[in-house]
């Protein structure tokens, strides 16, 4: 594995309303680490991940991805009349990824043809984060991705963030509750 910098942020910055959220922020994620942004709720966590993902330019500062990226956010951007197949499917093709593994992952092949408006809250979080295993992308930017996952689909994601690690991938994550596995780098907000 490399040394090479996969995410690079300079003197990042960002106000909501009259409140400045952060300001200053400076990072960089190498091949195989995990940054986790931490900080109560409004604390700015979700919008310096947007940030991150190009999805909200900052106020102030710079940011770089030097590789392909998945993001999914708290939202799991699922519609509820879609299955689960056909959401997986049609991922798959858009991206030119094999839907196999990420079916078989977090064992969502018992509801393939289940409407995602059924499914629990953690069978909706699954499927979400299914969507990472489709086609490689070096970079993982996810919010509060153990939201909801019970307790056999937490090792799962955290088996699969190692992985992805091992394999030269980097994770950031934003979120609220303490992890199984000790992150890089932190980031308080």
């Amino acid at each position: 594995m490399t040394d090479e910098v996969l995410i690079s942020a300079t003197n990042l910055g960002m106000i909501r309303g009259a409140r400045k959220l952060f300001a200053g922020i400076d990072l960089r994620v190498r091949r195989g680490e995990l940054l986790v942004l931490k900080g109560a709720n409004g604390s700015g966590k979700t919008t310096l991940l947007r940030v991150l993902a190009g999805l909200t330019a900052p106020m102030v500062g710079n940011v770089e991805l030097r590789s392909a990226h998945h993001w999914i956010g708290h939202l799991n951007g699922l519609k509820p009349f879609e299955t689960v197949e056909s959401h997986l499917k049609l991922w798959g093709t858009t991206w030119g990824g094999d839907s196999d593994r990420a079916f078989s992952e977090f064992q969502l092949e018992t509801y393939g043809s289940v409407s995602v408006g059924l499914l629990s809250a953690g069978q909706k979080r699954q499927l979400a984060l299914s969507r990472l295993l489709l086609v490689h992308r070096d970079i993982w930017l996810l919010d509060e991705p153990f939201a909801s996952l019970d307790h056999r689909a937490r090792p799962i994601l955290s088996m699969l963030i190692e992985e992805h690690r091992g394999k030269g991938g980097c994770v950031v994550i934003a979120m609220h509750e303490k992890i199984d596995f000790q992150p890089t780098s932190e980031v308080i907000l």
